[in-house]
């Protein structure tokens, strides 16, 4: 085994044994590299394996944490628990009057396509001609469908703590965090990860990387272009391709695709999302 697989064995092992409990810093020097009898020793080596690793903090005692946001970090990218979400809008920014109209939420859960959500949402406002035309939502259909703040909870639930994927993720996002904050004055703080930016690092000869290009791409039949569930459906599948894209190019972990994708550019804490070309492959 290398050194860098060494260490990211070592790391994934930190990881599932913080997710059970905190630690301090002797007891994880025992589990992980079997160091004791020399306090000083085994805390230098857990502190240069830890310390530069955003997943992890060390408290004033001296115990071991892993961050809320990173909980699901340490395990590999197959099988962590994904939240794909998409949206269909009233068609303009949430900050002059426009709401979510449709949310679909497909989970993927140990590598494969488990349960999903969905549902159509009264907007509270009129739907403008063009998106009626490019989805079929019509106002009556809309009007006989739940406000947002009646599905809220459960949109909740189904998101927290999981990875949010998206294809195009800082629009998703930034009306799923508003709604949120607007009917429960809760937003959860979950890691975040767009697939068309995964697409441009893993797939860089595609010209495109918009979904009706990645699904003919890989083959993926779209039902129900346009609508919520149908687009979730085909961007959960195309994010199971991307993923083992990213394994056979050796990214073990959560934290390594981040890197890859530069997440400090697209996740910060204020939900803000920094990359601004995303939006020429999202439609």
């Amino acid at each position: 085994m290398s050194m860098d697989s060494s260490r990211v064995s070592l790391v994934q092992t930190a990881a599932r044994l913080l997710r059970e409990r905190p630690r301090p810093t002797s007891e994880l020097a025992e589990e992980l590299m079997k160091l004791s009898g020399n306090p000083e020793a085994a805390a230098s080596v857990v502190r240069a394996l830890l310390g530069p690793d955003p997943r992890f903090r060390m408290d004033e005692e001296g115990v071991w944490w892993l961050q809320e946001a990173f909980r699901s970090v340490g395990s590999s990218l197959d099988f962590l628990d994904y939240a794909v979400v998409d949206l269909e809008t009233t068609g303009g920014a949430y900050g002059k009057g426009h709401r979510i109209l449709e949310v679909a939420v497909v989970r993927i859960r140990d590598g494969a396509i488990a349960e999903t959500f969905r549902t159509l949402v009264n907007p509270g406002r009129s739907i403008p001609y063009g998106v009626t035309r490019l989805t079929g939502i019509t106002d009556a259909m809309a009007a006989r469908a739940p406000h947002f703040d009646e599905i809220a909870q459960e949109l909740l639930a189904h998101l927290r703590g999981r990875v949010f994927v998206a294809h195009n993720v800082r629009f998703d996002w930034s009306f799923i965090r508003d709604e949120l904050e607007c009917a429960l004055g809760e937003v959860p703080d979950v890691q975040r990860i767009c697939t068309v930016r995964m697409s441009r690092k893993l797939l860089p000869a595609l010209r495109r990387h918009h979904l009706d290009a990645l699904s003919a791409h890989y083959g993926i039949e779209i039902h129900g272009r346009h609508r919520a569930y149908g687009d979730a459906l085909a961007t959960a599948r195309i994010l199971l391709r991307l993923l083992d894209e990213a394994g056979r190019r050796g990214i073990a972990d959560l934290h390594a695709l981040v890197t890859l994708l530069d997440g400090t550019a697209f996740r910060r804490k204020d939900g803000a999302e920094n990359s601004p070309s995303d939006s020429e492959d999202a439609a």
